[in-house]
């Protein structure tokens, strides 16, 4: 259960990243496909980005790294990037989609 809880956190945490070319959270641009939390201090975080070779990666990793450890307990942050499933429009949150204008339906 305090896995469970901490892993809430970090998503949580999350959150407060901005994706800086869209303005979104990464958390609701569906670009977080899994948080994992391993001896109650480790979180693994599986992400992908919207495009191969995306040159905000570096700062994303570091922001990333530097929300996951603001939850109280996580001391060590792994991120790992993959690229499948290949993001599409359809991973994004009703509230990522109409804060970008995205018109209910559209890439579903």
């Amino acid at each position: 259960m305090a896995e469970k809880a901490k892993k809430d956190q970090v998503m949580d945490a999350l959150e407060k990243v901005i994706d800086p070319e869209l303005g979104i959270d990464i958390v609701n641009l569906g670009l977080i496909y899994e948080v994992e939390i391993k001896n109650d201090n480790q979180a693994t975080i599986t992400i992908t980005l919207t495009t191969m070779g995306c040159p905000l990666s570096d700062m994303l990793n570091d922001a990333i790294k530097q929300a996951a450890k603001s939850v109280s307990g996580i001391t060590e942050v792994e991120i790992e990037l993959v690229w499948y499933p290949i993001w599409d429009i359809s991973k994004m949150s009703r509230y990522a989609r109409v804060a970008l204008g995205i018109p209910e339906g559209f890439g579903v």
